[in-house]
């Protein structure tokens, strides 16, 4: 009887187990519910790159869906990996219809918005990866109160601000935390330390502050801590050395300060230490060689003083070690060559001092900084005594700053890998080697500001990956080599402060690479290569103070270069130099009246009726010239006694009429022109004959020369006689036109006062501004009355309001520049000559093709289109 009831029983559960997996298999309705997140949460993003196309609403299951991996026995989402597909748009609550998923990975997306605080409540959810995205907002308060199952949180390298929120202590389950690189403010909740499972931490690149809270020794399972690039103040607290399995420990760029502490030593597994760009004092402890397992070791940029210790050359598995830019002496240690593994070695910016260690040659080193200390030794003298091996295994080689001596060896060569070299600011002597072309990966050379003599080796060429080239301020003479050509990717050459001389070779016009160039200060003769304006890239090229002549390339950097870069060159001619160019004129054709068009070759006349013959036609040529220069002559004397006469008409009449409107006489016939002043009287103490004498002038500009006369009631003005009268509208615009700009009144523009109107001449009349122009103030005033930068702010100001207030009148100015700017008694800046082009016909193609175009200064590339 027992028997059968066991046996009814064991059949019971048998059928209870199995007879349920035949309804949910064939309805199915948790499946339903994934698809329907998904599909929910693709509404709400954007898909460029159609990663989500295999997505459709109408399938059963998402199992086969691009990013999306399931359970195999329960066909339910269990992963979505997303990961670089350009998705934009919000995280929807879609997401929170997957019940069962266990990794949601959306990094390196350019998703924005908040995030939701349920998205972490998700039960089997382990793994939360929003990296790499533009998601913003508080970290939700609650976001880690039933954080489920949650192992590893990352929401690094996006904008979230605000404090870490309290809650991150609770989610006990959590063992990696990335919040780096957002906008995290405040001190870091103490709770963290009570999450006993935490193995990483990563906190780095945010707006923490306060001190390291006490408690961190209770994590003994963390590996790795990363708090740089924050505002930390205070001690690192003594707990650390407790946290034996730490591997990882970067607290640079923060502000911390005191001594590093001695439970350090403790960490035994610690492989990566950087306390750099602190404040720490005291000695590098002697305890650091203690650290076996040490590979990176970085002190730089702190207060440590005293010596290196010997217990350094205890590391043997150390490959970089950077203690620059802090207050060590001495010299470096000779236990040091143990340090077999090393890589790299910085100790610039320090204060040490003795001969250069002869097995930093010898260790297999990539890169050796030791710059800006009291080094001092025969350069040549430890690499010509070093193994082969090893030197060609150097790529940074940086021993300026110091105290060398000697000549550069020419088994400078060996240094096949070598890509950074920097021997400035030394004491070397003698040539530079030929063997630096035997450089083939060198990018960066600099051996300036020493004594190097000699000429610039030819075989400079062979380092063709040369991108920067600095051999200014030594003794080198000679030529500049033609085989710079080679370097095809030099962007800075700086070869100034030399004994260089002969021309600049025009194959420097071929490296199209080229942004900075200084050839200041040599003996460089010759013209300028016309291949130099070929140059795309250039942003400065100095060739003041050498020998050079005639005329600067024509380009748009050349059209623009300032005056002191091409000082110093008597002979230089063109706008820079403010000089003029002499007019090439072209060679004379001489034609042989005895020769056919077919011939290639002619023979000289033997007879003397062959002479006669050329003679005749020669003198009758030579007549012919004459007769039509005398010709041109007459003509032109002619017309400017018509000019002079109109001017002096019209200057005649400028005394006695006016103009309506403002004016006194209503008389407007040809010979008395019309007089309109907008204020004041229109009467001149100047008489008519002796207002445009030079003694008058003030300037000259594109649109015509100004000169400065005085009315009977002792007031200054300015009046600007328009040399485009050709141009000038009808005198109903031009009235029109002049009186619209009369009505501009600003404190930084200058007055327009009236006009004067005749076909022939036109003239403004405008308040005298007593201090001259910007131009003068810049270019030509004494040394003691140079403008100082607050003077020049007050005057950038007032220049952009008079702009500012033009634009508002609807008038562009069309004729930027210095000279147009002017500063009166005060030193307040007021700008001229606006408005002008208004009173010119369509003003593009005169823009373009006449000379007013040589009167523009600053003006906008596409304004002449839009005219």
């Amino acid at each position: 009887m027992n028997m059968k009831n066991l046996s009814n029983l064991l059949l019971f559960w048998v059928v209870l187990l199995l007879v349920p997996s035949f309804p949910v298999r064939s309805l199915s309705p948790s499946l339903n519910d994934d698809v329907l997140g998904l599909i929910v949460f693709k509404a709400d993003i954007q898909d460029p790159s159609q990663k989500l196309s295999s997505w459709n609403e109408d399938d059963d299951t998402p199992c086969n869906w691009f990013g999306v991996k399931c359970n195999p026995r329960s066909s339910r989402v269990t992963e979505l990996n997303l990961d670089g597909f350009t998705l934009s748009g919000r995280i929807g609550r879609g997401l929170l219809q997957l019940k069962y998923l266990r990794k949601l990975s959306l990094a390196r997306n350019n998703l924005s918005g908040t995030i939701s605080p349920n998205l972490a409540k998700l039960e089997s959810l382990r793994i939360i990866d929003l990296s790499e995205n533009s998601l913003s907002g508080f970290i939700p308060d609650d976001f880690f109160k039933q954080c489920g199952s949650l192992r590893s949180i990352s929401l690094a390298n996006n904008r979230f601000s605000g404090k870490i929120p309290g809650s991150l202590g609770s989610c006990a389950t959590l063992a990696d935390i990335n919040l780096s690189w957002n906008q995290l403010s405040g001190s870091l909740p103490a709770g963290i330390w009570g999450l006993n499972g935490l193995r990483s931490l990563d906190l780095s690149g945010n707006l923490l502050e306060g001190e390291i809270p006490k408690g961190i020794e209770a994590l003994n399972n963390l590996r790795s801590i990363n708090l740089s690039k924050n505002r930390f103040t205070g001690q690192v607290p003594d707990g650390i050395g407790s946290c034996l399995l730490l591997r990882s420990i970067d607290l640079s760029l923060n502000l911390l300060s005191g001594s590093v502490p001695s439970t350090i030593q403790k960490l035994s597994l610690c492989s990566y230490l950087n306390l750099s760009m602190n404040s720490f004092v005291g000695e590098v402890p002697e305890w650091i060689g203690e650290m076996k397992n040490l590979e990176t070791l970085d002190f730089s940029m702190n207060k440590f003083s005293g010596q290196v210790p010997e217990s350094i050359g205890s590391l043997k598995l150390l490959k970089v070690l950077n203690f620059s830019a802090n207050g060590l002496n001495g010299s470096l240690p000779a236990s040091m060559e143990n340090n077999v593994n090393l890589l790299a070695l910085d100790f610039s910016q320090n204060l040490m001092n003795g001969d250069l260690p002869g097995w930093i040659f010898k260790s297999g080193l990539n890169e050796v900084s030791l710059s800006e200390n009291k080094l001092g030794v025969n350069l040549s003298n430890p690499i010509s005594a070093s193994p082969r091996t090893p030197l060609q295994k150097i790529q940074v080689l940086d021993l300026s700053h110091n105290s060398f001596s000697g000549e550069l060896t020419y088994d400078i060569g060996v240094l096949s890998s070598l890509q950074f070299l920097n021997l400035s600011r030394n004491s070397l002597i003698g040539p530079v080697p030929g063997t630096v072309g035997e450089l083939k990966a060198l990018d960066v050379l600099d051996l300036s500001h020493n004594q190097l003599n000699g000429s610039i080796p030819m075989e400079i060429g062979g380092a063709f990956s040369l991108k920067d080239l600095r051999l200014n301020a030594n003794f080198l003479g000679g030529k500049i080599p033609t085989s710079i050509e080679n370097c095809t990717l030099l962007s800075t050459l700086i070869i100034s402060q030399n004994n260089l001389s002969g021309p600049i070779p025009a194959e420097i016009g071929k490296l199209n690479n080229l942004e900075n160039v200084d050839l200041s200060y040599n003996n460089l003769a010759g013209t300028l290569p016309k291949q130099l304006a070929n140059l795309p890239h250039l942003l400065s090229f100095n060739i003041s103070h050498n020998n050079l002549q005639g005329e600067l390339p024509a380009g748009a950097f050349f059209n623009t270069i300032s005056p002191t870069a091409v000082s110093g060159n008597p002979s230089l001619c063109g706008s820079a130099v403010n000089k003029s160019c002499p007019a090439v004129l072209p060679k004379p054709i001489v034609l042989n009246p005895n020769s056919s068009s077919d011939s290639i070759s002619e023979e000289l006349p033997t007879t003397v009726g062959h002479k006669r013959i050329i003679l005749s036609i020669s003198a009758l040529i030579a007549i012919g010239a004459a007769a039509v220069i005398v010709v041109g002559v007459i003509a032109i004397t002619v017309l400017n006694l018509r000019v002079r006469s109109s001017t002096s008409r019209s200057a005649a009449a400028l005394t006695f009429s006016a103009g309506d409107d403002f004016s006194h006489s209503p008389t407007t016939d040809a010979n008395s022109g019309k007089l309109v002043m907008f204020s004041g009287e229109p009467d001149f103490s100047t008489g008519a004959h002796a207002l445009f004498t030079k003694d008058c002038e003030l300037g000259r500009g594109g649109f015509g020369a100004v000169y400065r006369t005085v009315l009977r009631d002792g007031h200054s003005v300015a009046i600007k006689k328009l040399t485009v009268s050709s141009l000038v509208k009808s005198q109903e615009e031009f009235e029109r036109e002049v009186k619209k700009l009369g009505k501009i009144q600003h404190s930084n523009l200058v007055a327009l006062e009236g006009y004067y109107w005749t076909p022939s001449l036109q003239l403004l009349i405008y308040e005298f501004v007593s201090g001259g122009s910007l131009y003068k103030h810049l270019h030509e005033g004494s040394v003691g009355n140079y403008l100082s930068w607050n003077d020049r702010f007050s005057i950038i100001l007032g220049t952009a309001k008079s702009l500012a207030h033009l634009h508002q009148s609807n008038i562009i100015h069309y004729n930027l520049k210095s000279s147009n700017v002017l500063i009166d008694g005060s030193g307040e800046p007021k700008l001229g000559d606006y408005g002008l082009a208004r009173l010119l016909p369509m003003l593009d193609r005169y823009v373009l093709s006449s000379k007013i175009q040589s009167a523009l200064g600053y003006m906008a590339l596409n304004l002449p289109a839009e005219q």
